[in-house]
This record gives structure tokens, C-alpha cells and sequence, in this order.
């Protein structure tokens, strides 16, 4: 049997099973921290997933996606546009099996990886929620292309909490002057914070770090910040998602503990 630390899932197992799993210990971590599944919002993340799997995925009801990559993020969003849309103008494509497609059905895509300035104007138009603004340079890139078409777009700042060199991300010390810039900018709506601990196989690992940053995120919140809308705090992928719920997180990110891992062999 192979395990990932996000939850015990064999390679055989289908997409519904493996999806199933991670909302239900989603369900058991958000028991344990005091809130309720429904508080926390699940992004699928699609980076290796195969486009019938997020059709699939879609079938099923779920409705929060994320990318990595802004070329990838154009294609996927285009992709469930089109899947979406022969359904609302030829109902009858929606084929009657349980979980199909339906007409009202929504689709909101995160943008969860690095963003570079020069691709910043890709993103503007897809997204409900950019997670990873991580300089003041890029933020007001954004803010820049939005103004021009009197926008607004929803934002997380990404910390690397952890200190690392190799990660992007605003360093803690300098995070309460970046949320002053930030909000300052109309055109954005600081929502709250991003973060990744580092890489480890154990997930208790992560958990000092998801500490860290919800008590920023907490401290935060306690001046004021994002005038009564920040209220999101996005941790937690396929290895440690259980344990950043339990610390608090409101939002994870999971790609392989549902689509599975690919296999390049």
C-alpha cells in the first residue's frame, strides 16, 4: 500500500474514493480545531491531474480549483468554460448519470503559484482568488492592470514563514508593513495569508510553522487589517493538510492526495 502523510490511499483506488477521503479527514480535523467541514474551502489542485479527472471531480459537486502555472491555469479554466457551456446550451449533453454536469454548475479558480510580473495580466480575468502575492512589485502590477478596468480582485499575501532562501514569500518580519502597501492599493481586497512549510515527510513537521502563521494572521486581524475581510488563511497541501486545519487554516491546497500521484515511469 502506498501512504502519502495527507491520508492512506492506494494507487488503485478511483478518483471519487481518494476524493472522499480528504474531505472526510478534513471533516475529523476541522472536528478537533472546533469548526465544521463547511468552514473550510478545499482547492483541487489541478497541476497533474488529467483533464477527465477534473471533469470527473466537477461531476461531483466540487467547485474550487487551483494552478500553479499561469499557462496551465489559462488552458484548465478554458477547458471547464467549454465543459460548462455545451451543457447550459445543450442540456441534454448532461447524460443523466449520477453527478453529471448541471447547467447552474459554478467553478471558481485560485491561483496558487509563484506569479511573475510580465504574466500578471493572464491572471486578472481567471481568478476568484490569487494566493500567492508575494512582493509589493507584483502587487501593484495588479493593481495597475485592474484599475484600468475599474476591478477589484481578491488577494492572500504569501509568508514564507519559514525563512527558507528557497522559497517566495514575504519574510515575517516585514508582513504588517506589506499589508498596509497592499491595502492601500483600491483595486485589491486583501483577504488574508498564504503559506508552505517546508518539505517533510512527517507532518507534525509543518505544524510549528502553521502556528506561526495563524497567530500573524491572528495579530493581524486583531489591528484591523482588511477592513473586517480578512478572513482567510490558506496551509496546508497533500502532506500535511489535516495537520494546517487543525492549526487553523480555513483554506488547503490538495492536488495528489486526489488525483493520485503521476507516474512518469
Amino acid at each position: 500500500m502506498a501512504t502519502t502523510a495527507g491520508g492512506s490511499h492506494t494507487t488503485g483506488q478511483t478518483l471519487e474514493s481518494r476524493y472522499r477521503a480528504v474531505r472526510d479527514r478534513i471533516g475529523e480535523a476541522a472536528s478537533r480545531s472546533g469548526r465544521s467541514a463547511k468552514d473550510i474551502v478545499l482547492v483541487a489542485v489541478t497541476k497533474n491531474a488529467e483533464p477527465e479527472d477534473i471533469r470527473r471531480l466537477m461531476e461531483l459537486g466540487h467547485e474550487d480549483f487551483g494552478e500553479n502555472r499561469v499557462q496551465q491555469l489559462g488552458q484548465r479554466a478554458a477547458m471547464a468554460d467549454e465543459w460548462l457551456e455545451r451543457v447550459r446550451v445543450l442540456p441534454e449533453t448532461a447524460d443523466g448519470r449520477e453527478g453529471a454536469l448541471r447547467a447552474d454548475q459554478l467553478v471558481r479558480w485560485h491561483m496558487i503559484g509563484h506569479l511573475q510580473r510580465n504574466k500578471a495580466r493572464k491572471v486578472v480575468d481567471l481568478v476568484r482568488l490569487v494566493h500567492s502575492v508575494d512582493s509589493l512589485r507584483l502587487a501593484e502590477e495588479l493593481q495597475t492592470l485592474l484599475r484600468k478596468s475599474d476591478r477589484r480582485l481578491d488577494v492572500l499575501l504569501q509568508v514564507n514563514i519559514s525563512g527558507e532562501e528557497s522559497k517566495h514569500g514575504c519574510l515575517t518580519p516585514a508582513v504588517p508593513a506589506m499589508v498596509e502597501q497592499i491595502e492601500s492599493m483600491y483595486s485589491l481586497r486583501l483577504r488574508g495569508l498564504m503559506t508552505m512549510a517546508p518539505y517533510s515527510d512527517n507532518p507534525e513537521d509543518a505544524r510549528p510553522h502553521f502556528q506561526r502563521c495563524r497567530e500573524l494572521f491572528e495579530e493581524l486581524r486583531r489591528d484591523g487589517a482588511g477592513d473586517g475581510a480578512f478572513n482567510l488563511l490558506s496551509m496546508g497541501m497533500s502532506g500535511d493538510y489535516a495537520v494546517a486545519v487543525e492549526e487553523g487554516a480555513n483554506i488547503v491546497r490538495v492536488g495528489s492526495a486526489i488525483f493520485g500521484e503521476r507516474d512518469y515511469g
